[in-house]
Formats: C-alpha cells, structure tokens, sequence
C-alpha cells in the first residue's frame, strides 16, 4: 500500500513555508533540461500558484531510477526489464507490435517492482495476449509529496518517449496504448497523453487512460495542463475511491474523465475500518491507504468478474442510493473498471457519472437488485424478514428486507447490492427472526419473493411453500415448482 505519511504530516511546515514563500516574494523562474526528453520550468501553472508553491523542478531520470519491466506470454511469471533510452532492450525483447500495449503506473512512495502493479501485469498477460510494462519509478516517489509530484512531469515524458520510439521502431500506433495510474501515477498518464497529442490539433493520439483515485493535493481544481483530463486520451476512465475531505481524503472527488465511475460514492469505501478522533496518526494513515488503495484492487477483480462492477448513471449518489436510477436505462449500463471502455460509445450522456455498491471484502463484487416479498401465515406479527443467498463454494449472505410490523397483505420491498451474484447461487432462502413479544408458535412462509435485476429489469418470481417457525430457513424455488424434499 501507498504511504501517505508524508503527506498527512505537511500540516504546519506547510503553512510555515508558504508564508515564507509569500514573504519572500516570487524568485525568478528556474529551468532544468534532460537530454531527449526537453526542459522543464517551475513557472505558473507548475508551481509559483496557491496550493502549488511547494511544487519545484523535476529530478532527471537516472535520479529516478526510472524503468519498464515488460510481462508478456512468453515470459511466464517472470519479466524484461526495459530502458527507455536503450533502444536495445526493447529490440531484444518479448515485445510485440502486434498486440496491444498496457502501461501500469504506481503512485507516491510505492514501486513497480512489485506488489499491486506487478500483480495486474500478470493478470492482464494472463487474460490477453498483450505486452504489459510494469513502471518503476520507486526512487522518485519516495521523498516529499511536493517533490514526487513535481517528479511525474518527467516521468509522463520518459514514458511519452518510449511509445514515440516503439513508434519510430516499430510504427506501433499509439492508439493501442493503454495507460492505468493509481494516485499520483493518473496523473502521470495524463501528462504521457498531453505529450503525445498531435501537433497543431490538439488531438489525443493515446487510446485510453484509467485514473485509479487520481492524487487530489495539488491537483484537484488546477488547471487540465498538470492534471489528469479528458483530453489526454482517446479514452478516459476513472475510478474515485477517496475523495473525501483532507486529510482522510487523499484522491480528487471532482470528475476528470469521460467517465468518472463513484463506488460507495467515491468518498470512503465498505471494509475500510472507520477512523476515530482519538486514534494515533499512524492509525489514520492506514486508514487512508485502504480507501486510496480500493481503486487498483477494485480495476484487478473487474477483470475477472465484470458484472459485479455495473454502475449506474445519476445525478448524485443520493439519488441512486434512494433507487431514482433503477434499473439501467434502455442503452445499459457501463461495468466500472477494465471494461468500462466497451460501453462508451453506447452511453447517450458524456461525462456522466456512474455510481454503485460494492462488497465489503475480495472480490469486492455486488449486484443491485430489487428484492420484494409477499408473505402468508400469521396475518400480523412483529418480527424482522430477510432473504440469504448461498454460493456454489459455501459462502452464504443475509440481507433484511423488513423489521418492525409484518402484514400478509403488505408487499415488501427493499433495493439490495447482493455479494452472491443470485442467478449462480446455489439456493436461496427466506427466513425470520421474531421479536420478544412475538407468540412461539408463530408461522410465517414467503408466498412469493420477486427479484427485479438491476442490469435490464428483468424479473425472476421465486416462491415458498407453506410456513416455517421462526429462525427456519424456508427453501425458494421457481414458483409454479415443488420444492425438493
């Protein structure tokens, strides 16, 4: 996990240093240049602006450390390490103009050369036939934010430079590029992007960008030129997973894609413990890292079980909290993460935001569906109604429908993110629990239970049989069907 230390302990030494700033007055602006890649200045709106003062000049690339570790079919579990400026090992590399091309991007105070960034390469070569480079840029991330930040300038050119030379090389078209950066590292590809664009037009060359919870400190409402935007790419998605206030908040909450996808509702995530006033600075810290973190592991599992990430477009996520964006529209809706991109032409609204529930724990999976339950037995009784899903491997799941006074001529409903996808459960129960003053001898059964899909609204109507007492699961199946005894 990312290490934001640093960054929630700017505090007071910040302030103390822009306010020297101030009193200092505005220096001249300074100037570095690093052979191929150009010159970089620390003039507005790179540094020099309010929120961007402590912002200076980018170290070189051999400070950095950077390089490319490429993952492909052939190397297995292994990889090739690549430098940018040796031209060389690209040439004598698993490399392949035919495929297409996937770059993954750490953020600050991580590495590429293992952990999360080397995971996803693997899965990706697993699940296509692609070349994946894992980019290491771990000794230009771990020192201050305000450096590591300024460091990304060079490292979107060096990684610009290297699809320019694949490019050169191989007439590889950058349309079959795809960058996916976490924090600090969205912000990288945008800058890798806004390199490439054609000259004079103004015109993405690059295919796609997904920002995973893009860095929101010194880049949330400045200027597209030093952040991550639409413009960047062909293609821009992101994922927001800690956009709440600074400093639980480490990621931009304001949308900067052409699909800005809100899981939870993009502030702080399910499973994350919750942070307490009281609690020591290091505690907070990981707390952080969980939310900031949820991004990249919700993009690895959207791989693998794409229909647990269906968003829905709304207005806010109150609003699809309270079911006004049930169930998708008639064009569908977009699954947030690696196939997010297959949905953007059919989607009528642009720059639309996408909301869902997800789990609480790996894979993080959930799918939204309107539970309503008809019941019989006892006319009325106080008690509380829920439905449980039970999965193929043994897990099961519980979700209350209904608490308080029951009625058999009453239908009740409830919207529910279900962490067992119901069409591959294994079964699927009605049970109740009664309440103190509730008579032992009560019976309640579900005369009919509808399950509306939140994909397309299609329903599927399950039924019960008869009656069960209290705490006694009552087996549903097909109503018109028997159940099996």
């Amino acid at each position: 996990m990312e290490d934001f230390t640093a960054l929630r302990n700017v505090r007071m030494s910040n302030l103390i240093w822009i306010v020297v700033y101030f009193l200092l007055g505005t220096a001249e602006a300074n100037e570095v240049c690093y052979e191929t890649i150009g010159c970089f200045s620390d003039k507005p709106p790179w540094s020099g602006i309010p929120g961007r003062q402590l912002f200076g000049l980018p170290a070189s690339p051999e400070k950095m450390n950077i390089s490319f570790s490429l993952f492909t079919k052939e190397t297995g579990n292994l990889s090739q390490k690549i430098l940018y400026n040796e031209i060389s090992s690209l040439q004598n590399s698993n490399f392949s103009p035919l495929r297409k091309t996937r770059f993954v991007i750490h953020g600050y105070t991580s590495t590429g050369k293992y952990g999360w960034v080397v995971e996803l390469c693997l899965l990706l070569v697993d699940m296509e036939d692609i070349n994946c480079f894992a980019v290491d840029w771990e000794d230009g991330a771990k020192c201050t934010y305000f450096i590591a930040g300024s460091n990304i300038r060079v490292l979107g050119a060096v990684i610009a430079k290297f699809i320019f030379t694949m490019k050169k090389i191989y007439r590889y078209c950058p349309s079959k590029v795809h960058l996916i950066g976490h924090s600090l590292g969205a912000h990288t590809a945008g800058e890798a992007g806004r390199r490439l664009q054609y000259v004079g037009k103004k015109s993405p060359a690059i295919g796609r960008i997904s920002g995973l919870d893009p860095a929101a400190f010194g880049f949330e409402g400045f200027p597209e030129m030093v952040r991550l935007d639409p413009s960047d790419a062909g293609f821009v998605d992101v994922i927001h997973s800690n956009g709440a206030r600074f400093p639980l908040g480490l990621g931009m909450f304001n949308a900067t894609g052409d699909m800005d996808f809100y899981p939870n509702g993009g502030k702080l995530m399910v499973g994350c413990k919750d942070v307490k006033q009281d609690q020591e600075q290091e505690e907070i810290r990981s707390v952080g890292n969980c939310h900031h973190s949820r991004s990249h592991e919700y993009y690895k599992y959207s791989i693998l079980y794409p229909s647990g990430f269906l968003a829905y477009p709304c207005k806010s996520y109150e609003s699809f909290q309270a079911g006004n964006c049930f169930p998708c529209p008639k064009e569908g809706c977009p699954v947030m993460g690696h196939y997010a991109n297959q949905s953007h032409d059919k989607m009528k609204k642009r720059n639309q935001n996408y909301y869902l529930n997800t789990g609480f724990k790996e894979p993080f999976t959930s799918w939204r569906y309107n539970i309503s339950v008809k019941l019989n037995g006892m006319k009325y009784v106080k008690g509380e109604i829920n439905i449980v899903f039970h999965s193929k491997n043994g897990d099961m799941k519980e979700y209350q429908i209904m608490r308080g006074s029951l009625n058999q001529e009453q239908i009740y409903s409830k919207l529910t993110d279900v962490e067992i996808n119901p069409e591959n459960a294994s079964r699927i129960e009605f049970v109740w629990h009664k309440q103190f003053f509730t008579v032992f001898w009560a019976q309640l059964g579900a005369e009919k239970v509808n399950l509306t899909r939140g994909q397309d609204g299609r329903k599927t109507s399950l039924c019960g049989h008869g009656t069960v007492k209290y705490e006694v699961p009552q087996m549903l199946t097909p109503c018109g069907k028997l159940k099996e005894t």
